[in-house]
């Protein structure tokens, strides 16, 4: 079986509790040497600086690759490509590409009158300026927004047709949702990487948050295992890791062998899913005199 690569998604910290946290993870997850780490971006450019911030400090100070990510909310396209350069001087090659998300208070998405209309503009825009290594992203239960199922996967091959290398779905817990999707991307004559998106569930009530935004089915037989469990977060841990080694070893035997986990800053679950799949780090160096 061939072995299996890993990528971590974590988010710009808002306080310096957050951010003791955050780096905490990090050091931990490193060593796993990901294929990447992405560093998420406000819906409306809100923590750009935050994500500059969290960026160039995995570059100076841990050998991962970073991955900011970029939005076509909230900016003109000379501003966003801007970022992009300066990225591209710090020597970072790879950039996850998003159309971003409405900010607060805005019912539905609006381009920027100068920006870039949509992700695959964003994708075109960024492979003039330098050979990025360009993540998009994907839905294997539909994007809330699109017509169709057959639109959305339209849609996903003009990003990759426009220079993305790859996709990382949206989370999923339906893993028959993802097997269906990425046959349907194959018949579509899409041949790069589906990438699926794992959500480890450290506290169900927010992920329920994230599934109704984003449309993720969340199964009742799902909801019914962290049943009574709000008290009880040891247990909820148990439960959690579980049901994502569950998934990700069911995908695996379906030959996926690349995962990208939103961790939300946090290590424990990643780390021990990432065990079971395989993924450890090197086993320290031992001596007679030891």
């Amino acid at each position: 079986m061939p072995p299996v690569t890993v990528s971590f998604e974590f988010f710009p910290p808002g306080d310096p509790q957050m951010e003791q946290v955050l780096w905490s993870s990090i050091q931990r997850l490193a060593p796993l040497a990901p294929r990447f780490v992405s560093v998420t971006y406000g819906a409306d450019g809100s923590t750009r600086e935050r994500t500059h911030n969290v960026v160039t400090r995995i570059l100076q100070e841990t050998p991962l690759t970073a991955a900011p990510h970029l939005t076509c909310v909230g900016a003109p396209r000379d501003e966003i490509l801007e970022i992009a350069r300066a990225y591209r001087d710090a020597g970072i090659r790879h950039i996850v590409a998003l159309r971003g998300d409405p900010p607060a208070g805005q019912a539905a998405y609006v381009p920027h009158p100068d920006g870039f209309p949509y992700a695959v503009d964003l994708v075109a825009g960024l492979r003039r300026i330098a050979d990025f290594d360009i993540s998009v992203a994907a839905y294997p239960e539909v994007h809330p927004e699109a017509s169709s199922a057959g639109a959305d996967v339209d849609n996903l091959r003009a990003k990759l047709d426009a220079g993305a290398s790859r996709a990382i779905t949206q989370f999923f817990f339906d893993t028959d949702a993802y097997l269906r999707f990425r046959d349907r991307c194959a018949a579509a004559g899409i041949t790069a990487p589906i990438v699926p998106g794992i959500l480890p569930i450290t506290r169900f009530p927010q992920m329920l948050r994230f599934a109704a935004r984003c449309g993720a089915n969340v199964p009742d037989w799902l909801a019914h295992r962290f049943d009574g469990l709000d008290d009880d977060p040891e247990t909820r841990r148990m439960i959690a890791a579980s049901f994502a080694i569950e998934q990700v070893r069911r995908l695996q035997e379906h030959g996926v062998h690349e995962f990208h986990f939103y961790t939300l800053n946090r290590a424990e679950l990643t780390y021990a899913i990432c065990h079971a799949l395989g993924v450890r780090a090197p086993a320290a160096r031992t001596t007679a005199e030891d």
